[in-house]
């Protein structure tokens, strides 16, 4: 993990409770290489979180974009998910 990753958490932590009312709807996006094990593990982080998953291939097939729109209580859980995320699931981008 990048070093100034925490940093990144910190600031995302302070915008998230600067722009929203917690609880509050919350959309992540992931990229990752155009591979089915690699959707599925993304989606099951998600699972029974009554999130809406959308996904969407590149123009040339080679990776996919996954949307997720899911109900998150604070600002430190939006975070942690974005943690497990990335510790889970090899090479995932998270935007």
């Amino acid at each position: 993990m990048p070093s100034n990753s925490e940093e990144f958490y910190k600031k995302l932590r302070v915008q998230l409770y600067d722009t929203a009312l917690w609880p509050s709807e919350y959309l992540y996006k992931f990229i990752v290489t155009t591979n089915s094990e690699k959707i599925e593990q993304i989606e099951s982080l998600f699972d029974n979180m009554g999130a809406v998953i959308n996904t969407k291939e590149s123009k040339n097939g080679k990776y996919t974009s996954v949307s997720i729109n899911v109900k998150m209580k604070n600002p430190d859980a939006v975070i942690e998910k974005y943690k497990e995320v990335s510790e889970k699931v090899e090479g995932v981008i998270s935007l």
